[in-house]
């Protein structure tokens, strides 16, 4: 059974930082390309970074400089660290595993709040 399970998110001030995790089971993680995707109340889902199994990166413009992907293979984790954070940033952010075009799997989210 294939889970990702997302952590860290939370309620922090304009300007702060957070960093999520998202521990990915039942897949061979270092196969898989990795992406955060978030979606705001009454929007739809938006890329926000992704990482390919060979470690290559890729960033939404509105996050370029201040949020930065990675991963672990051997802890089979892929990280999110976000700074600078605006209140346009609130969102559900959710973990995105897809092993070429066979496998696609989501994370159940974790919310991400900015106050002004």
């Amino acid at each position: 059974q294939v889970q990702l399970v997302e952590s860290g998110g939370g309620l922090v001030q304009a300007g702060g930082s957070l960093r999520l995790s998202c521990a990915a089971s039942g897949i061979i993680f270092s196969m898989n390309d990795m992406g955060w995707y978030r979606q705001a109340p009454g929007k739809q889902r938006d890329l926000v970074a992704t990482i390919t199994s060979r470690g290559i990166t890729n960033y939404a413009d509105s996050v370029k400089g201040r949020f930065t992907i990675s991963r672990d293979n051997r802890k089979n984790t892929v990280y999110l660290q976000m700074n600078s954070l605006k209140p346009e940033d609130t969102a559900v952010y959710s973990c995105n595993a897809k092993y070429r075009n066979v496998d696609n799997y989501w994370g159940q989210g974790t919310q991400v709040t900015v106050s002004s």
